[in-house]
């Protein structure tokens, strides 16, 4: 009877679900399913299951200390990719509760979207697109993370809808649920915002710098261009088959986003920071993959039978920033030196 008692709890949770959800919302009970079969939970839907395995994963843990665009060494008020992330999922969560989409599913993505995010942020990432084979994009590793990395091998194992959403949240492939769609529009606001942020925390930009037109229709403050680009989100798109900005709202946003490139993500100030990653993580690579036994035992098990690049890229594509600096340190500088 007690057993029943707790079946019943995620029976409600779902009920709720087509109860209440916008007929265009991904219901757990229609899911697609998972790579290899689970007896579901008592008490979670599958996308909660989901939102759980995420964050009890170590690939999660590791966020806290990987770069999102200024080096963390730098204060600890700058954003990591672990408060990036969280940043992503609370944008995402409104946007899902606000057009009565699936708020659980939409966190899950965003919890992982950025697994299999490199040390030193986009630094990183651009150093292993140009090393890997075939190049490297972190919304396609972020999914081997949780499909192949993970779990000692086996993986996450989570629902086809998480997986969609985490591998397109980025890139020219487009989600194939509105969640996906929430976590897609969520990190864009995040990292522009968060990114203008911190930029005038480092000294880089001054608010008065900021395109005028873009604030004249976002805001003048961090808090009043969210607000506005999540409003006109809901706005535009309730009771929609789509997620979307209204045409000026969008329009006012990619401008904001083009100035952050030019001035912000490619200006000169980042250069030798950039080339100082690019070489250290280049020596990396290029150490592991001619001497793969130096490489911890689960990336020779997994990994290495896709050959020595593979291996080597994720595993220096798992490393935080101070592990990355650590294992150049460890093999480039004597012990004698390194102690002084």
């Amino acid at each position: 009877m007690r057993e029943g008692m707790l079946v019943e709890i995620r029976k409600r949770l779902e009920d709720g679900e087509r109860a209440c959800l916008s007929p265009y919302a991904a219901l757990s009970t229609a899911s697609r399913g998972r790579e290899k079969p689970m007896e579901p939970c008592d008490l979670r839907t599958c996308f909660q299951r989901d939102r759980d395995r995420i964050i009890h994963c170590k690939s999660f843990r590791r966020l806290k200390y990987k770069t999102q665009v200024f080096l963390s060494p730098m204060g600890d008020h700058f954003r990591t990719r672990l408060t990036h992330t969280l940043e992503v999922a609370q944008v995402a969560r409104t946007l899902a509760r606000c057009l009565r989409l699936n708020e659980d599913l939409a966190e899950a993505i965003a919890l992982g979207h950025d697994l299999g995010h490199t040390p030193f942020g986009h630094i990183g990432e651009s150093t292993l697109d140009r090393l890997m084979p075939g190049g490297f994009r972190h919304n396609v590793q972020s999914l081997r993370v949780v499909t192949r990395l993970e779990n000692e091998g086996r993986g996450l194992n989570l629902c086809w809808e998480t997986r969609d959403g985490i591998a397109r949240h980025s890139g020219p492939q487009e989600p194939q649920t509105l969640e996906g769609w929430c976590v897609r529009r969520a990190d864009r606001i995040a990292y522009i915002n968060h990114d203008i942020d911190d930029a005038i925390r480092a000294g880089i930009l001054k608010p008065f710098e900021l395109p005028r037109r873009c604030l004249e229709v976002l805001g003048d403050s961090h808090g009043r261009r969210i607000d506005t680009m999540i409003r006109d989100i809901v706005r535009t798109s309730m009771d929609q088959p789509f997620v979307r900005m209204s045409q000026p709202v969008q329009e006012a946003s990619e401008e904001l986003r083009d100035f952050m490139f030019e001035y912000v993500y490619h200006d000169q100030w980042r250069k030798r920071e950039e080339e100082r990653c690019d070489r250290l993580l280049t020596a990396l690579f290029e150490h592991y993959v001619a001497h793969p036994g130096q490489m911890p035992p689960e990336y020779l098990e997994i990994s290495y039978t896709e050959g020595p690049e593979r291996a080597a890229c994720d595993f220096v594509g798992c490393m935080t920033d101070r592990y990355a600096i650590e294992q150049f340190t460890e093999l480039s500088i004597p012990n004698a030196f390194a102690r002084i």
